[in-house]
């Protein structure tokens, strides 16, 4: 069992003790997420599976797709594109053009523009540059099983799409 507090700062206290694998916390992360929307104060706008911070800023042309949270004095740039499953702490940055999908992004972290994260749990305080792609699947190869490495153990995910801890 990969001991996620070990990798990023908080995660128990966010989610408790997990019995679940990293990729099967993104592969349930809509359930996941949908019990945590119903956990939120009025500190947030709420609507339809997608939970805004009233401190946070949405540019123009934003798509949102439930079930997303926002957390505080997160800021999405213009014409971003947030898919289902994305949780992201407070004062998180996502520049114009991103693609986040199916992933947890901890707090003071940046997703610069034109960056696509797909399936992953970020870290605080990382920075993605400009142009940054997450590869969630292979596609290039025959077996595109995905196997993590942790601890000098290798892992099979027994899951099509995982990005990145």
């Amino acid at each position: 069992m990969i001991k996620m507090d070990g990798l990023i700062d908080g995660f128990s206290d966010l989610f408790g003790e997990q019995k679940l694998q990293p990729w099967q916390i993104i592969n349930n992360i809509s359930s996941i997420l949908a019990d945590k929307i119903l956990l939120l104060n009025n500190t947030y706008d709420i609507n339809n599976g997608i939970a805004i911070h009233k401190t946070a800023v949405v540019e123009a042309n934003v798509i949102l797709k439930p079930p997303v949270i926002i957390g505080p004095k997160c800021f999405i740039g213009a014409n971003a594109y947030i898919r289902g499953g994305v949780w992201m702490m407070g004062h998180v940055t996502v520049g114009t053009g991103c693609e986040i999908k199916s992933s947890l992004i901890f707090s003071n972290s940046a997703i610069a523009h034109f960056n696509f994260i797909g399936d992953s749990i970020i870290g605080g305080h990382v920075n993605f540059e400009a142009g940054s792609i997450t590869a969630n699947h292979y596609n290039e190869r025959k077996d595109n099983r995905i196997f993590v490495s942790y601890n000098g153990q290798i892992i099979e995910a027994n899951t099509q799409k995982f990005g990145a801890i």
